[in-house]
């Protein structure tokens, strides 16, 4: 079969391409339930991978693991192909990586608490303006303190000193709220019978395995499980903004390349921005409309285009939408709304159309050779090469099994960090730290030019330290200091050297503390591109 460099997506008199220069200026893919969204999803992946750019999308239904096996001539897509005069379609699995935050049905996610920093843990706790301000607090203070917030326990420990230690760090960082301590604690244990503990820990996921390509040449299309994980919205919703900007991060700046390094398909796209603070709005928007220089392509799949705020649906080039129905007023707003972002084809009574869209049929509007929207079109998406629905248990676990990444995420890696300094100050003996496996990557590649620190940089680091060590400690300003003396420590020295009003377990903490960190005090950790932004 002859690889034309433009994917074709759907036709009706004319072909409809998207060039893969331009996928990195962002698409929608919207339409009701039902209306052929996923598969149009699906031709999408499988011909961005075919051109060797990676994929990474979420399986809300557990359908696009399909991906990876090849599609059958069912009745009806046979119906398609003939109907669409396609001679060269045949059926093949494409280079898929499974991952779960729950490590069941692909490899693990993990990040470390410092790497999500405190302004997205804030939106997944829910909290209020004053208790997101004490988190802020606590998370300024494990920084300068040199204390690494690697996982859950790591920041309950930290809040629990920060609430017994109100008064001394009153002067230093402003007032601490015991209920606001107490809200956090509560809404951490909410977060951990979610199964959201996790997700926070080590090994963290390094991003060039997002971006690998095959042997053959094909990009590797990553596919997040979140059938599970949809029942915990907000944990959802958070994961994906964290890895957006994450990308934004440590991706170089490339401008515009002949295909962009990876396409991030963001699902469900509503629960972005439901709820959300004006704030996080508007750093959302910032890296929608930045990251397209970092050679990265946002797809947002949603039923209703109103789910999108129009900051961000204005910064969508792409279009693909699939059939609305029109029974409430709300539903009527919606289908004139997206009638009148499309480019008017006077041939086209686009609004009336979107209500008599048959399934798979869609109106449509890709970048043209110049950069510009081309003029809606009613048109027929093609039907993918793979197969249509999931894949049974024994063919997911054959593909984990044979991954470049088997093994390299499976176990996790505790290393000695804020709760094992507290522990060390009670027992009085030291944690050791657990090591990982580590897996070669077979003939896939990853593409150079991301930033990715090294053990060098972790001020806590061991010889045991993971294949991946937390991107937070990765951004520590380097300072080097003299040995610790009285004065020089903050405010865990001043209640060592103080007027002794504190005593027992936060003066053993202190001690230890004060004896380890050394050179890392006073330094700053600089996380997420969110929370840096929104700190300027």
């Amino acid at each position: 079969m002859t690889l034309t460099p433009e994917v074709l997506i759907a036709k009706s008199a004319r072909p409809h391409v998207l060039l893969p220069r331009f996928a990195n200026r962002h698409g929608l893919i919207a339409g009701a339930t039902g209306t052929g969204k996923t598969v149009t999803l699906q031709t999408i992946a499988e011909g961005l991978s075919a051109r060797g750019i990676p994929v990474f999308l979420a399986d809300v239904k557990g359908d696009l693991a399909g991906l990876s096996q090849p599609g059958a001539a069912k009745t009806k897509i046979v119906e398609r192909i003939k109907a669409l005069g396609i001679a060269d379609h045949r059926f093949e699995g494409f280079p898929t990586l499974f991952w779960d935050l729950f490590g069941e049905q692909g490899h693990p996610v993990r990040a470390t608490v410092s790497d999500v920093g405190p302004l997205l843990f804030a939106r997944l706790l829910d909290l209020n303006e004053v208790q997101s301000g004490v988190l802020n607090l606590v998370f300024k203070v494990a920084d300068d303190q040199g204390l690494l917030l690697l996982d859950l326990k790591d920041l309950r420990s930290m809040l629990s000193w920060v609430g017994e230690n109100a008064r001394d760090l009153t002067t230093t960082y402003g007032t601490v709220s015991q209920a606001s301590i107490g809200a956090i604690q509560r809404g951490l244990l909410q977060l951990e019978q979610q199964g959201g503990e996790r997700f926070f820990g080590e090994p963290a996921l390094q991003l060039t395995d997002l971006m690998m390509i095959d042997p053959q040449g094909r990009g590797a299309i990553n596919v997040l499980a979140a059938d599970r994980l949809m029942q915990s919205p907000r944990i959802y919703a958070t994961f994906l903004l964290w890895l957006l900007s994450e990308l934004f991060e440590n991706l170089p700046e490339v401008g515009d390349l002949d295909k962009p390094k990876l396409v991030f398909v963001f699902d469900e796209a509503h629960l972005l921005f439901d709820d959300a603070p004006k704030a996080l709005l508007d750093k959302i928007e910032q890296v929608v409309r930045l990251i397209r220089s970092k050679g990265v392509g946002v797809f947002f799949v949603t039923q209703n285009p109103l789910d999108v705020p129009d900051a961000v649906l204005g910064q969508l080039g792409n279009r693909i939408q699939h059939a609305l129905r029109a029974f409430t007023p709300r539903d009527q707003k919606a289908v004139r709304a997206a009638a009148d972002t499309f480019r008017t084809n006077p041939k086209l009574d686009t609004a009336k159309a979107i209500t008599e869209l048959g399934v798979g049929e869609a109106l449509v509007s890709l970048l043209d050779e110049k950069g510009m929207p081309s003029i809606v079109d009613r048109a027929l998406v093609l039907p993918p090469r793979s197969r249509l629905g999931p894949v049974t248990p024994e063919e997911r676990a054959a593909i984990v099994a044979a991954s470049p990444l088997a093994g390299v995420y499976e176990q996790t890696v505790d290393r000695r960090s804020a709760y094992e300094m507290l522990m060390e100050s009670v027992t009085g003996s030291t944690v050791p730290a657990e090591a990982t496996q580590a897996a070669g990557s077979g003939a896939w590649q990853r593409p150079g030019g991301v930033r990715t620190p090294s053990t060098a940089d972790d001020p806590a680091g061991s010889a045991t330290a993971p294949r991946v060590p937390p991107r937070g400690a990765g951004r520590a300003q380097s300072q080097a200091q003299q040995p610790s003396r009285p004065g020089s420590g903050g405010v865990l020295e001043s209640v060592l050297y103080g007027s002794g009003r504190r005593q027992g377990l936060a003066e053993a903490m202190a001690k230890s503390v004060v004896r380890t960190v050394g050179s890392s005090i006073g330094r700053e950790i600089v996380r997420g591109v969110l929370g840096s932004i929104l700190k300027r």
